[in-house]
């Protein structure tokens, strides 16, 4: 039995063995647990406590409950909906938000430059940093002594009118922190005499922190000074941080009664030490101020070092021609760095790709470059356009051939010259290839990578022993997409006020109505900033019967209920009597009667005007800078579209029956200024012949006789009802062509056509 006995316990100590850890484990645990918690007890029933001094809350407990207050019990810390209410004794206030979220945020701009110059480089060295760096900074002011000073073109000069050095930089700063303190986070003070290199000098700011008190330069000893003081030499330029700005402006009057110096960078630099305690460094948080100090009668393309290629600035510049000289050569050092990474990247894609399960066959051409777009349907099918090097085949106003002119021709000239030039680079010294003639041209803009090319070309191919062959080859070319900008623009704000204008003819009669009472509803009722100003067009006839029946006089009559509705209101009129309601002619007959400054709207009877649209017109134009020609949303014929049914009004349903009317330039907002400018061009170049106004719109003025910028896009806020809009045959035949156009189209979509014809068929065969 006891054999029996030990045979079963070995058996089930073996079968208890796997888990034999585990047991051990969850002992060992629940132990640990249980004298942690007797621990933890003992050490809160024997807490030390001073002397009339209250015992601190237990661990999580609040505060109000460790004392016996009333703390908050565990239904406090329950997430509740609290409603909005609002006292309806106190007035509405708006609450007027900034525009921007960066406003809000307290976001600022990265770099600020200030250059200093005198009298005696403004025109020569001043204006050579202008053209070379200027450009690459965000914002760069010009500071000098002068009184007075006549101001390069171009250039944004600061005249403190005091040359003493030590005064304009006293004044710079000055000026610096009251004007742009608290816009900037850094601040880039060079003389002209330095050459920047304006990406390094942003690469460098965007890698450090703001929170430091920075004073960044080339670091000098001073004269018989201290070994550790240090100021930045103002000839290669220095930065400053934004808090150290803020930090220092309390000291510039001390400074300037206090320090004596006869260079300006000296005293800002004692300035800095004395007062904040903080020397100049050439380097910070493993970023380094690279510096070149020029030697006399040096020539930039030769000039190898690689002290030379890394520095962020280079002094003493000596006259212009050496600081193009050197932004040549620095461009093409940066140019060729450029180029090298590229490479480097591609040949990592290539290997990279070679790992992934597509192997090989994965890379993409070119390489780094995203890949062609492929389209889910035929609907996305992009197409090629067909030219030649005369012409194009795929033109932008819809007809079959144009001439290549402008742009488009230098494009076609710049792709075949690139081809010619891969081609020459790959295979010389074996071949060279010199064009004879181009054959085929395709392009299309994929706009998941850029513009594509496929060019068919008939090249004479040259060997080494002077055997020439002519051959045709097809090549691929794409120029990529570059970086997105942002286009800087300029602030505008939604509190100006918009004059519309409304011509009407006889042919609008029966629409007016309700084009005054959206007008009220939208404008008058809301108080929108926004006037009316009608235009009545006569007819000769009409106008010559005016006496007896007036055929605006119900329009006219509606006017004057509107005045008596709203007191403060005056909606005037002005009457014209012509047979060629010309668009230019009625608009030069309102810009007289209005200040320069209006900014117009001009509408259509069949528009109807909201608040959403209002604002857009006034965010889009621009004045001397941009014009606004939005394009409207035109509702399809409902009896083709729901077939007598009634029309659907739900919200899901906007802008689903119609489409944006691309011929229709009857509504655009602009200024007056803008307008009376390009109006007096057309008038210098039409000279006397007033009846080319009739084949002209707005549009086409401030297409062919200004250099704003014409903003056209679709208006989803401005929807119109349909209606067949009566062409006048005495307009030019473009103008009278669009408008058959608009109106064939707003019919209805094709497939709608194809139902009604369908449904026609079917009543015929019947």
């Amino acid at each position: 039995p006891a054999v029996a006995a030990a045979m079963r316990l070995g058996a089930v100590l073996g079968a208890l063995r796997p888990a034999l850890p585990l047991l051990l484990g969850l002992s060992l645990g629940c132990s640990l647990s249980l004298l942690r918690a007797s621990w933890s007890h003992g050490a809160a029933e024997e807490r030390c406590l001073a002397p009339g001094r209250p015992a601190p809350p237990a661990h999580g407990a609040p505060p109000e409950a460790a004392e016996g207050g009333p703390g908050p019990g565990p239904e406090d810390f329950r997430p509740r909906i609290v409603p909005y209410y609002r006292d309806p004794n106190k007035p509405y206030k708006k609450v007027l938000r900034t525009r921007y979220i960066q406003t809000e945020l307290g976001f600022h701009e990265r770099l600020f430059v200030a250059v200093l110059t005198s009298k005696a480089t403004m025109n020569t060295l001043a204006v050579a940093v202008n053209k070379t760096v200027a450009h690459h900074f965000p914002r760069l002011l010009y500071f000098t002594g002068l009184r007075s000073a006549k101001v390069p073109h171009g250039m944004v000069l600061v005249a403190h009118g005091d040359e003493r050095p030590i005064w304009l930089m006293y004044e710079t700063m000055n000026y610096i922190y009251q004007h742009f303190g608290s816009d900037y986070d850094w601040f880039y003070i060079m003389q002209d005499d330095t050459y920047a290199q304006a990406e390094q000098v942003k690469a460098l700011v965007t890698h450090l922190s703001i929170n430091q008190d920075v004073y960044l330069g080339r670091a000098e000893e001073f004269i018989g000074g201290e070994e550790q003081a240090r100021y930045c030499h103002g000839g290669f330029g220095y930065l400053l941080s934004r808090s150290l700005l803020l930090k220092l402006h309390p000291h510039l009057d001390s400074c300037r009664n206090e320090i004596l110096s006869v260079r300006p960078d000296e005293w800002l630099g004692r300035c800095i030490i004395d007062f904040l305690g903080i020397t100049c460094i050439s380097q910070l948080q493993g970023q380094h101020y690279h510096t070149y100090e020029l030697a006399k009668n040096t020539e930039p393309e030769k000039e190898e070092e690689e002290e030379f290629q890394a520095a962020i600035a280079v002094h003493p510049v000596s006259d212009m021609t050496l600081m193009y000289r050197l932004h040549k050569q620095f461009s093409r050092i940066q140019l060729d760095r450029a180029y090298r990474e590229i490479q480097d990247l591609q040949m990592q894609i290539r290997n990279l790709t070679a790992l992934t399960p597509a192997g090989e066959a994965g890379v993409t051409w070119p390489v780094g470059i995203n890949a062609p777009f492929l389209p889910k349907s035929r609907f996305e099918v992009i197409n090629w356009d067909y030219f030649t090097e005369q012409h194009l085949f795929s033109c932008p106003d819809g007809s079959p051939k144009c001439e290549l002119s402008g742009a488009g021709k230098a494009d076609v000239s710049e792709i075949i010259e690139s081809a010619l030039e891969q081609l020459n680079r790959r295979y010389q010294p074996l071949l060279r290839f010199s064009k004879r003639q181009l054959l085929n041209g395709y392009r299309r803009f994929d706009p998941t990578r850029g513009m594509e090319y496929t060019l068919d070309l008939l090249l004479e191919a040259v060997t080494q022993k002077g055997h020439s062959h002519v051959l045709a080859k097809r090549v691929s070319l794409v120029r990529p997409l570059s970086k997105v900008e942002i286009i800087p623009m300029p602030y505008v704000t939604e509190a100006t006020r918009v004059q519309l204008v409304l011509p009407l003819t006889v042919q609008d009669l029966d629409y007016v109505a309700n084009f005054l009472d959206m007008f009220a509803m939208n404008t008058l009722d809301t108080h929108d900033n926004a006037l009316l100003t009608l235009l009545f067009v006569y007819h000769p006839y009409d106008a010559q019967r005016v006496g007896q029946v007036d055929v605006f006089a119900g329009v006219k009559a509606m006017v004057g209920e509107l005045e008596k509705r709203y007191a403060e209101v005056k909606i005037p009129w002005i009457s014209v009597k012509t047979e060629v309601p010309s668009q230019v002619k009625l608009m030069d007959i309102v810009s007289k009667k209005h200040p320069v400054d209006t900014l117009f709207f001009l509408a259509s009877v069949w528009t109807e005007i909201n608040m959403e649209f209002l604002n857009r017109c006034r965010m889009n134009t621009i004045s001397n800078w941009q014009v606004f020609f939005p394009v409207h949303f035109q509702e399809f014929n409902p009896a083709l579209v729901y077939h007598g049914e009634q029309t659907a009004s739900s919200s899901t349903d906007f802008l689903r029956d119609g489409h944006f009317d691309r011929h229709s330039f009857a509504e655009a907002c602009f200024y007056n200024s803008d307008y009376m400018t390009a109006r007096t061009k057309l008038a210098a170049d039409i000279l006397d012949r007033d009846e080319v106004l009739e084949s002209m719109e707005v549009f086409d003025v401030f297409l062919h006789y200004s250099s704003l910028h014409l903003f056209r896009a679709v208006e989803p806020g401005l929807v119109q009802k349909y209606t067949l809009r009566s062409c006048n045959p005495r307009l030019s035949e473009e103008l009278y062509h669009r408008c058959v156009l608009s109106n064939l189209e707003g019919l209805a979509s094709r497939s709608h056509l194809a139902m009604a014809l369908f449904e026609q068929e079917q009543a015929n065969s019947t």
